[in-house]
């Protein structure tokens, strides 16, 4: 299958950019640096999640950064929701998109969502059609699909059979993610072959985190094999508060390097990318994973 020539870049970092790290940041700087964004060529944005706070209060203030972000045309706004009341409030802040997250292991869903695998299917449904209804987009994120941390490996075939209901369900996008970032690249071509044959025609999307060093091959290994929507977070910060020892997503402008040099076009400028990074980790009192903006770039 031959790689797209155009991938589109989900910017995920002003959520799971932010959710796992120690310094919550003010409403005023989050919208900031979805601004920064934008105005570095991100089109796309995970921007906020409509969870529970006292859970994840990075997450806080949710409908205000809504209220704030800038409305450029082209570009949009995608809200993290796990249940009916998340919609209801994502509805109401004015989201473009709808993302619902269904892990693939019982015990991630438990202490993620408080529910089972089975449970949260069937909240996807109630969710994309109360979406579909308001003429809102849903996606759904499997997450642990290559791996959990409670359950050790993961089932590929119950990740196709999700990603299945999901799309019978009306998801228009599905999202491979590697939660804990133990997937590789043999896992990537396996597990992408069985849910396009689970789920034909819906759109994929794909979701990896860098723990092992993997993150950028597995990238690369998704594009060869169609997909061409790729989530990534701004200096490669991110992680999960309910996954032990996961890292960062693979960072954005180290993405869009790679894939500017092998021929695929995103409309993100990495180099303005890597400064968002660098000022966000100035915020963040840590510096960014990211690679780039220490690099430098490609000299001449």
């Amino acid at each position: 299958m031959a790689a797209a020539e155009r991938v589109e870049i989900v910017e995920v970092g002003p959520r799971d950019g932010l959710q796992n790290e120690d310094t919550p940041l003010s409403v005023a700087d989050k919208v900031e640096l979805i601004r920064r964004l934008v105005a570095a060529g991100a089109r796309r944005i995970e921007a906020v999640s409509f969870v529970n706070p006292r859970r994840v209060p990075q997450m806080a203030g949710a409908e205000e950064v809504m209220a704030a972000v800038p409305r450029t045309d082209g570009v949009s706004y995608i809200g993290l929701v796990l249940n009916r009341k998340g919609l209801d409030r994502a509805l109401a802040a004015g989201v473009d998109e709808v993302n619902v997250a269904i892990p693939a292991t019982d015990e991630f869903c438990r202490r993620n969502q408080g529910t089972t695998v089975e449970e949260m299917t069937a909240v996807f449904a109630d969710i994309a059609a109360a979406a579909a209804e308001a003429g809102t987009p849903v996606s759904a994120t499997v997450s642990t699909a290559f791996g959990c941390p409670f359950e050790g490996e993961t089932d590929p075939g119950r990740v196709a059979a999700i990603a299945r209901d999901a799309a019978a369900a009306g998801a228009v996008e599905i999202a491979v993610a590697d939660t804990i970032g133990v997937g590789v690249p043999r896992q990537v071509a396996d597990l992408l072959a069985r849910v396009r044959a689970a789920a034909p025609g819906v759109r994929l999307r794909c979701h990896f985190h860098n723990t092992r060093n993997t993150g950028y091959a597995n990238a690369h290994t998704a594009l060869e094999h169609g997909v061409d929507v790729l989530d990534a977070s701004v200096g490669g910060f991110g992680g999960c508060p309910f996954a032990p020892g996961a890292t960062g997503n693979i960072a954005t402008e180290d993405l869009v390097y790679l894939l500017d040099r092998s021929g695929a076009a995103t409309g993100v400028d990495s180099a303005a990318t890597a400064r968002v990074g660098t000022w966000l980790g100035s915020l963040l009192g840590k510096e960014p994973p990211a690679l780039l903006g220490r690099a430098g770039g490609f000299p001449g």
